[in-house]
């Protein structure tokens, strides 16, 4: 991908915008999801609390639920995309409004580790599933050198020098547990995620989780689905006036009552 160097127009501004929303856990740039990926985050049911710091989310729940689990009225085991690109990103998802989630929730699926870092999981989000139209290489700059000022913080809070690896053991990640269709049709779909993040500063440290919620919208293209910021525009005016569902863990009530659809492991 090319890195031009050069000043930022309002559409490769926007764009950076939209690509900085689908990984806003891991850089504190929640641009397009009210800004609160940590505020009042709840902790996950038998979980820790929500960390200084956005983190992201383990592939799953290791513990047992809880006495006062309340079961999600609402589930959904969303479909694999077909192929892996060349970025390494699971892409070619089916043409429906569960493929086109399965593609966000991807596109929100982040690891950071030793040998991964931030501006690796943002470039390669960037390039597989942002929009044709909306590849410009001013976007692709900002989202670089927003990624580069999250991993110099993160290597600052991890105790090592920027530039070097994380300690042994230590990780952010992000894995979406739910979502909510805001409107759909045949070629277009938007909705929030609801995301837990983890962040753990190595092998002996415990692990820090939190939830955080991204508006995006996705546009089929070419075969499969996109991150487009036309999509995601129409989707926050379509919001304009309501409330913000409320980040609640899965086997919370509050998850039920804000109309989270919670997400099953595919077989």
């Amino acid at each position: 991908m090319s890195r031009t160097r050069g000043v930022w127009n309002t559409r490769g501004t926007w764009i950076a915008a939209v690509a900085l929303a689908a990984i806003a856990i891991l850089t504190g740039y929640a641009l397009l999801s009210g800004g609160d990926s940590d505020a009042g985050a709840p902790a996950a049911k038998g979980g820790a609390t929500a960390p200084n710091t956005a983190g992201s989310a383990s592939p799953g729940p290791t513990y047992a639920p809880p006495a006062d689990w309340t079961e999600p009225q609402r589930w959904a085991a969303l479909p694999r995309g077909t192929r892996t690109d060349s970025h390494g990103s699971t892409v070619s998802f089916p043409h429906s409004a569960e493929g086109a989630v399965a593609m966000l929730a991807a596109a929100n699926t982040v690891g950071v580790e030793a040998d991964r870092s931030t501006v690796d999981e943002q470039l390669r989000i960037y390039s597989s599933y942002i929009g044709r139209g909306d590849q410009k290489d001013d976007a692709a700059e900002q989202i670089e050198l927003s990624a580069q000022a999250a991993d110099k913080s993160l290597a600052q809070e991890m105790g090592v020098r920027p530039g070097q690896p994380l300690p042994a053991g230590a990780y952010q990640r992000s894995h979406v547990v739910g979502y909510k269709i805001i409107k759909q049709s045949g070629d277009e779909v938007s909705a929030w995620l609801l995301t837990r993040v983890v962040q753990k500063a190595g092998e002996t440290a415990p692990e820090k989780g939190s939830y955080s919620r991204t508006l995006a919208g996705a546009q089929w293209q070419d075969g499969d689905w996109k991150i487009t910021a036309d999509a995601t525009r129409r989707a926050q005016q379509d919001l304009q006036g309501q409330a913000e569902p409320a980040m609640a863990a899965p086997g919370d009530e509050a998850f039920n009552s804000a109309g989270w659809t919670a997400i099953r492991e595919a077989s």
